[in-house]
């Protein structure tokens, strides 16, 4: 062996940190949600659904080709009483609305701990005809979701400055390397605190039950 070893280089970025911050705040605005008013007042065919919010959701795709929902995925959520049968194999304005529900939440719950979710509050207000109906309850959740949409980003922008701190008497070659570290795990704490909280609230509830 060597008596001594050549030090790596740092790993060499296509963007700087304050790019990177930049691309994910525009990408952070740039997400569609699918509106009510969007959604056909027509009943629809499994095919047509996958279409529609296919391409509704296509800015929320990581890759071009993902599928964003798939007809298996749609038959397992309806066997499995995730989503309500539908109607004569048709599916109603309400179903697409619990479809995009289950689209966001499984993309970190379980679908049991989706299930769980979705399945009181679709038993009900899906078929309601009190004053709340179910397209009322999407309307009310989208609108909170928008207007928290500021602190959402504010907080982003408080874990990069956070991240860009720490490491600061590393070699200039691997400050950027941890700080970018630094931040994505600040980022994951984040998540796995709400997903914890999330499934704390499941759990509460179904002790009440």
């Amino acid at each position: 062996m060597a008596d001594t070893e050549e030090k790596k280089e740092g790993k060499k970025y296509n963007y700087t940190q304050k790019e990177i911050m930049s691309i994910l705040i525009k990408s952070f605005s740039e997400i569609d949600y699918v509106g009510y008013n969007d959604i056909p007042d027509i009943d629809l065919y499994i095919d047509q659904v996958t279409t529609f919010i296919d391409s509704h959701l296509e800015s929320v795709k990581r890759n071009p080709e993902d599928k964003t929902l798939t007809k298996t995925m749609i038959n397992n959520y309806t066997k499995n009483n995730v989503l309500p049968s539908p109607n004569k194999k048709k599916y109603s304005k309400n179903h697409i609305l619990t479809l995009i529900f289950i689209y966001y939440l499984k993309t970190f719950l379980s679908i049991s701990d989706v299930k769980a979710i979705m399945e009181p509050v679709t038993d009900k207000f899906f078929n309601s005809d009190d004053e709340l109906a179910f397209t009322d309850l999407y309307k009310e959740i989208v609108d909170i979701e928008l207007a928290d949409g500021k602190a959402l980003t504010k907080d982003v922008l408080r874990k990069f400055n956070l991240s860009r701190k720490t490491f600061e008497d590393a070699p200039e070659d691997d400050r950027e390397l941890l700080q970018r570290f630094s931040f994505i795990c600040l980022l994951a704490y984040d998540i796995y605190v709400k997903k914890m909280m999330i499934e704390k609230l499941i759990d509460l509830e179904k002790e009440d039950e």
